[in-house]
């Protein structure tokens, strides 16, 4: 939607708020939004396949449910097949440090959850190598006719940032859950304005203002989404799923 088109949008939300009993009727369409070209960052190996950019693992073309950090230390050690990525290396890419947690649970648990999608076994592994108190190794077999793999991006989980509005709005229009994000797409598909003035007036569509703070809370999809908490006005505190092109440091 460009600029022109939400703006209107607000003024027709504002109106069904205000008149709740009238029908109003929002007139033309909105020009089409295209969608980037998806990478071509995809790794095999025995019946798996990696998306880097999509942050997405299938098992002979199933999805497999991966969580974010589980999947970026996979994506490491795909970086270099068969050699050793030490425990301080993890720590650097996927724990800045200004983020406090407890990393060698953390990491334990994101290799233990890694394995257990692979169906690998520490003890006897096809894929993932334990070297203990110095790092792991992967050490299947990859498909070397896959394109290369771009460089994983290192996590933000923990760090503050702000949102950024597009072009002359004055707000970022945010979703609260994946259930809204899958909402909002379908009624931006179907170019039903009137569906979602209904969305932001139910608050399931947050008008965040531009340059607001939230602190990123977890990355939901490699370059695309994350979740973050809104740290000031009228939504503070609620969480909200945005776009990584909506924040700035």
């Amino acid at each position: 939607m460009n600029t022109k088109g939400i703006q209107d949008l607000i003024e027709r939300l504002f109106a069904i708020v205000a008149f709740p009993g009238s029908v109003i009727v929002i007139a033309g369409r909105r020009e089409s939004m295209s969608s980037p070209g998806r990478s071509s960052g995809v790794a095999r190996f025995d019946v798996f396949e990696v998306d880097l950019r999509a942050g997405e693992l299938y098992k002979a073309g199933r999805k497999i449910k991966l969580q974010v950090l589980p999947f970026q230390a996979l994506a490491m050690l795909l970086e270099r097949p068969g050699e050793v990525v030490t425990r301080k290396e993890f720590e650097n890419r996927l724990w800045p440090g200004d983020t406090f947690v407890d990393f060698d649970h953390s990491l334990n648990t994101a290799i233990k959850k890694l394995r257990r999608a692979l169906g690998d076994d520490n003890k006897k592994p096809r894929f993932v190598e334990t070297l203990p108190k110095r790092g792991y190794r992967f050490i299947g077999n990859l498909d070397h006719a896959a394109p290369p793999l771009p460089a994983a991006p290192s996590s933000g989980v923990g760090r503050l940032a702000r949102l950024r509005a597009d072009g002359e709005l004055s707000f970022v229009l945010v979703s609260v859950d994946e259930e809204a994000v899958a909402e909002r797409d379908k009624l931006e598909a179907a170019s039903d304005d009137v569906g979602l003035s209904l969305l932001i007036a139910s608050q399931k569509l947050l008008m965040v203002p531009d340059g607001t703070p939230v602190r990123i809370l977890e990355i939901r999809q490699l370059d695309s989404r994350c979740q973050v908490r809104i740290l000031e006005g009228e939504h503070y505190g609620k969480t909200a799923l945005v776009l990584l092109k909506q924040l700035a440091e």
